[in-house]
């Protein structure tokens, strides 16, 4: 008697949407932060009074193609 190998089928991978949800979140609203850090924090705009956010991110501006003077 002669057995055939059945080749074996993969489960598909369940992702919980329930999970992962409040971290998407969490990541997004880190991204619209720094976006704006980088591209809108300067002069009337400004949440901080004196430039040091505006300096500390001054090339990331540019390499992103931000005008900023």
């Amino acid at each position: 008697m002669t057995q055939t190998a059945v080749p074996a089928v993969p489960l598909p991978v369940r992702i919980p949407i329930r999970e992962i949800v409040p971290w998407a979140v969490f990541v997004v609203l880190l991204a619209l932060i720094a976006l704006y850090f980088v591209s809108a924090e300067q002069g009337a705009t400004a949440v901080f009074a004196n430039t040091y956010v505006h300096e500390f991110v001054h090339d990331g501006r540019h390499l992103l193609a931000f005008p900023c003077h």
